[in-house]
Formats: C-alpha cells, sequence, structure tokens
C-alpha cells in the first residue's frame, strides 16, 4: 500500500491546534511539505518548529483569517504564486452552540462565509495546480452532524450540511483530473471547541462538567472520547495514493456514535 506523500506538497488550514495540527504533522510524517494556515502568526511558527522532516520537507506558513474571504483568497493567491498544491485540508473551527430557531441572520452568514466560501476559494486556488500534477486531495473536516443533526448546533448543522453538498458536488467535477474530494467526520473528539461546548452546556443547565462528559462517553460504543491524531491519521489516509479511488465520501472517525449507515 502506498503511502508515501514524498514530493508532496500540502496546505492545511485551521493547523495551530486540535484536529489541523495533527492533521499537518501526520502528513509531514508520510514525507509531505506542509504548508500550515491560520491566523496567529506566532503559534503559527510554533507549530512549524514541531513539524517532522523525515524526508528534508521544507515547512512554511501562511497567514490569514477566515472571517475575511478577501484575506483567505489574499494570502493563498501569493502562496500559488510560487508553489504547487497537492492537497488541500480545510478546517476551520465551528460556529457556536445554540438552537437554530434562536441564532440570528448573521450568526448563519459568518459560518457560511468562513466555512463554505473560504474553502471554494481555497479550492478554486489550488485545483490549477492539481491538475496540471495530475494529483489532488481536497479533504474537508467537517461534522458527524451531515449525517445526523447534533442537538443544540443548529448553526453548524445547518452550514456543515452545505459543506457536505458542496464537497459531494466537487468530487463530480474534478474527479476526471485526478482530484478526489471526500470529507472526514470527527465525533467527540479531546480538542478545545469540545472543551468550550461541554462548559457552555454545563453552564446553561447547572450540570457538572464531569456528568456530561460521562454521559456523551455512554453514547458511543467505542466508550471514550477520541483523540485528534486518530481524526488525522484517516485525513492522513485520503491524502495518499493508496486512496486514489475514494472521493465524494463523508467518513465519520467518531468510535462508531453516529446511528446511521
Amino acid at each position: 500500500m502506498n503511502l508515501d506523500l514524498t514530493g508532496k506538497h500540502a496546505v492545511v488550514c485551521g493547523s495551530t491546534q486540535g484536529i489541523g495540527k495533527a492533521s499537518a504533522i501526520e502528513l509531514a510524517r508520510l514525507g509531505a511539505s506542509v504548508a500550515l494556515m491560520a491566523r496567529d502568526e506566532q503559534r503559527l511558527k510554533g507549530v512549524l518548529a514541531e513539524l517532522p522532516t523525515p524526508s528534508g520537507q521544507l515547512h512554511t506558513f501562511i497567514v490569514a483569517d477566515f472571517s475575511s474571504v478577501d484575506e483567505v483568497n489574499r494570502s493563498i493567491t501569493k502562496h500559488m504564486a510560487s508553489n504547487v498544491v497537492h492537497i488541500l485540508v480545510n478546517n476551520t473551527g465551528g460556529p457556536p452552540g445554540g438552537q437554530a430557531i434562536d441564532a440570528k441572520g448573521d450568526e448563519f452568514i459568518r459560518a457560511f462565509t468562513s466555512h463554505l466560501l473560504c474553502n471554494h476559494h481555497l479550492v478554486q486556488a489550488v485545483v490549477p495546480s492539481m491538475k496540471a500534477e495530475r494529483y489532488g486531495r481536497i479533504i474537508n473536516i467537517i461534522s458527524t452532524s451531515v449525517k445526523i443533526p447534533l442537538r443544540g448546533l443548529g448553526v453548524s448543522n445547518t452550514i456543515r450540511g452545505a459543506v457536505a453538498n458542496w464537497s459531494k458536488t466537487l468530487s463530480l467535477e474534478l474527479g476526471s483530473f485526478g482530484i478526489t474530494v471526500n470529507n472526514v467526520l470527527p465525533g467527540a473528539t479531546m480538542t478545545g471547541r469540545l472543551e468550550a461546548l461541554i462548559k457552555s452546556k454545563a453552564e446553561k443547565s447547572g450540570r457538572s462538567y464531569e456528568e456530561l462528559m460521562n454521559e456523551m462517553i455512554g453514547e458511543i460504543p467505542a466508550n471514550r472520547i477520541g483523540d485528534a491524531h486518530e481524526v488525522a491519521a484517516a485525513v492522513a489516509f485520503l491524502a495518499t495514493p493508496a486512496a486514489a479511488y475514494i472521493s465524494g465520501i463523508n467518513l465519520p472517525v467518531d468510535g462508531g456514535r453516529t446511528g446511521s449507515l
């Protein structure tokens, strides 16, 4: 099985923490040169120093705030002026929790901007390079909510569903160029976002953090919370030559929690 990414170049978004950072590390371990992309330059420099270089890769970073489509577009355009990209990992922090019925219109607009429009501009920027190389892997890290909506995440459920369908459409349009497009759907994974969501729910409900965490674990057949590197392993596999015939799928990495096929 060919898992070698030597000579391949990746852009990994939201890569200063959590699943994005873990994905960047896994891709680098397989030999890819990685461009980290996020808004905090100092944190980007810190992660850059942690990336492995088993094949002598040259890693770099791109500063961009995903609340601004124009900024993301400028940053990736500048990067593409002197680089090729074979792998794009779209990953952005999720919208705040809350019920859909209570959400204001601008909450949907902000989430749509950072999750779909920014992703779209990134794809438009890198696809010409992927076509020229006859090798492309576009991997969107979204949520199991595209299969079964999660209670209390109304805006996220809505926007993630849009990203999933956009991704499936792209897989139909780009498949003949050697480009695959897939979604990785993390379940309960120990990240800063999960901790924040549980703490917020605890404050609103008057229940303890520990009680809510144990309740969540009880819904997972694997009987534990996932680790970011377990999600990153799925991302890395989909980026490899071995996954060339896998495209247009939603891949849950959730310990078996999602109640659908």
